[in-house]
């Protein structure tokens, strides 16, 4: 599906409220400077013999707490979704998909075989029958203003059911919803993907890095995918030179497409 061409005087104007809402009026780095550097270590003094330490005994000592196995669930199940429309079915009734249950749920959103699709984390806070409907919705809505891309050529879909603070995206990923998630992107077949969420690799088939950007395709067993991992959109609101970061980012990636 092509996006419809974007008028000179929009991309403009998206641009301008993208640069306005970031804050920005200086030039950025991302080169870090270590102003909290760690004190040199104490120089060991001599102050003659000591008395020698006696030893504790470890007999008494508790033995370490194992770590709780994962188990890992074929939520998919038998019969896994084969259109985008049972997909949606699927998020909102499914019950292994979050430990709270269908109640609450939002949906993913858009058509198939779209230009790009937006995969973040989770929904926001208040969302509840439509994804992304506050602020960093509205971000995102600058976002592909000022890159061109009309909203009706985006799909919009989260990587969690509902809105998860503080989520253990490793664990819950080994627990089968990467599984999940490579079969949505899977049944919708974008042209290429954007991640918002420096947390969200494992949930994609990533493993967890400091350096998003080094993730550049998701692979599955017919074809790879472009794919660029970016902070998240709350993020970027909290940290307005994130903003530029990513319009960097995304101008190096859109260029090797």
């Amino acid at each position: 599906m092509n996006a419809p061409a974007s008028s000179l005087k929009a991309e403009l104007e998206a641009a301008m409220d993208w640069w306005r809402m970031a804050g920005v009026d200086c030039d950025f780095t991302d080169d870090a400077t270590d102003w909290l550097g760690s004190e040199a270590p104490a120089i060991a003094r001599d102050d003659g013999p000591r008395a020698p330490e006696s030893r504790k005994s470890t007999a008494s000592e508790p033995a370490p707490a194992p770590k709780s196995k994962i188990t890992r669930n074929d939520l998919l199940g038998a019969s896994p979704p084969t259109t985008l429309e049972e997909f949606r079915e699927f998020w909102l009734q499914t019950p292994g998909l979050d430990a709270i249950g269908p109640r609450g749920r939002v949906a993913p959103r858009g058509v198939a075989q779209p230009e790009l699709m937006v995969i973040v984390l989770d929904p926001e806070e208040r969302d509840s029958d439509s994804l992304l409907k506050g602020p960093c919705g509205q971000l995102l809505g600058n976002i592909l203003r000022a890159m061109g891309i009309d909203e009706s050529a985006v799909y919009l879909a989260s990587s969690l059911p509902r809105h998860t603070p503080m989520a253990d995206t490793t664990s819950i990923a080994a627990c089968g919803m990467d599984a999940v998630t490579a079969h949505h992107i899977a049944l919708v077949a974008p042209k290429r993907v954007i991640a918002f969420g420096s947390s969200i690799p494992p949930l994609i088939g990533h493993e967890l890095t400091k350096d998003i950007s080094s993730l550049r395709q998701i692979n599955h067993e017919k074809r790879s995918v472009p794919l660029m991992v970016s902070e998240g959109l709350d993020a970027m609101m909290a940290m307005p030179r994130l903003k530029a970061r990513f319009w960097r980012r995304w101008m190096e990636w859109s260029a090797d497409l």
